[in-house]
């Protein structure tokens, strides 16, 4: 079996990403929180073993926590965003083709001398370069490769590294698979494929190709063959055509004045902004909502959502801000406790193939342009929002909490990493 695909995983992300720039926390359970410090969504091995669940409510595991010592961070999303891309970077030059598929995931092709050995070279050349560990699982399709990354990942002696191509016996391993853990198949498919006695991954490769197309549909039948050695899943080098792009957090305390939802809202859509005209797009529709805490049973609930398109497609960010604002004023309703805001820009169309206004004015485009790029060279030196428009506001008191956030060392001049001799 001749290997084509490796599957590389960055082992407990976050967790890493928070041990790279403090070692104290190497060997100690880390645990990471998601907005507003509410759930668990990154866990060291150490919490893992303690039997704490991916999404638990954080302030349900307080005790267990303090009784073995656990280090509970906010999450700390510019950090991860950007050791990601340095991962990434990292492999990209080593592979004739590569595909980013998560924020610590990438399926790589490799040529055919790319084995065991290459992978152990990368999987060393990341952890120096980056501090991060990763797993590589080889095979000859991504849905087995993923097999051998989730195998490498879980089995310490094979050292982070499984090629499928170096098994005598491939058959013997997929039968101790469950099918719950092949990739693309889920609880609800999973129990659908044992109610007629496929258990494993072996069962699903052996299994009648018609029936699995008739229960499973092309995706089923997709997957089967993957298994049996057959490639159906090229890589996506270019990443798919964005269809909308989203921006919207929750308050770490209740909002109930219009001027606080309208500087959250404000924020959350210049960078909603920021991201089209990173991408070189621009957004036709806009979509605003605002909602209360669905948990708190004592208040009254409210959530409302309103739309409005464009007469021209933008990124321009006062004129997107504009267009929100006054979706939000028609949707506001006093004595209401809000929980969350945000925006949903959709239509988008690449900056290139913009139908132009026959009332435009071409020198007036060029500034907004200047101005926006001005913008966002100003807040990539000196930080998100340092530059920011009026109805932002300055103080933020309804952001989101985030009591124990680790420092941004990689993207923030005030954060940088101090070293002392």
């Amino acid at each position: 079996m001749s290997a084509r695909f490796a599957l590389v995983d960055c082992n407990n992300f976050y967790a890493s990403c928070e041990r790279v720039f403090d070692p104290r926390l190497v060997g100690r359970p880390v645990a990471v929180l998601s907005n507003n410090d509410g759930c668990v969504i990154a866990r060291s091995e150490e919490v893992k073993r303690l039997g704490i669940p991916m999404g638990a409510p954080a302030h349900e595991h307080k005790e267990v926590f303090r009784r073995n010592g656990v280090v509970v961070l906010s999450s700390n999303y510019a950090l991860y965003g950007d050791m990601s891309a340095r991962v990434m970077e990292t492999l990209r030059p080593n592979v004739p083709a590569m595909e980013v598929y998560s924020i610590d995931e990438a399926f790589l092709a490799l040529e055919g001398w790319q084995g065991v050995e290459f992978a152990r070279e990368l999987r060393a050349r990341v952890r120096q370069w980056t501090g991060i560990p990763v797993s590589i699982g080889i095979g000859p399709t991504k849905t087995l490769a993923k097999i051998a990354n989730r195998l490498a990942k879980k089995t310490p002696e094979l050292g982070g590294v499984l090629d499928l191509g170096m098994v005598r016996d491939l058959d013997e391993l997929l039968s101790g698979i469950p099918c719950g853990d092949i990739w693309g198949i889920g609880r609800r498919l999973a129990l659908r494929l044992e109610g007629w006695g496929v258990r494993t991954a072996l069962d699903l490769k052996q299994a009648e190709a018609a029936r699995v197309r008739k229960s499973l549909g092309v995706v089923g039948e997709r997957i089967q063959r993957e298994l049996q050695g057959v490639s159906c899943l090229a890589l996506e080098e270019l990443p798919a055509p964005r269809k909308g792009i989203a921006s919207a957090k929750s308050f770490g305390r209740p909002v109930e004045t219009l001027v606080e939802l309208e500087e959250a809202l404000a924020t959350y859509t210049a960078r909603a902004a920021e991201k089209l005209r990173s991408g070189g797009l621009l957004a036709g529709c806009l979509h605003v909502f605002v909602s209360t805490n669905p948990f708190s049973r004592q208040r009254p609930q409210y959530h409302a959502g309103a739309q409005a398109c464009l007469r021209v497609p933008t990124n321009h960010t006062p004129h997107l801000i504009d267009a929100a604002l006054g979706l939000l004023r028609g949707l506001y309703r006093p004595a209401y406790h809000y929980k969350k805001t945000g925006v949903f820009v959709t239509e988008l169309v690449a900056e290139g193939d913009r139908q132009p206004d026959l009332f435009e004015d071409a020198a007036e485009i060029s500034r907004r342009r200047s101005v926006d790029a001005l913008v966002d060279g100003l807040n990539r030196r000196l930080g998100r929002n340092a530059i920011r428009y009026a109805s932002m506001g300055l103080d933020a008191k309804w952001a989101m909490r985030q009591g124990n956030r680790s420092k941004r060392f990689t993207t923030s001049w005030e954060e940088l990493p101090v070293a002392r001799a």
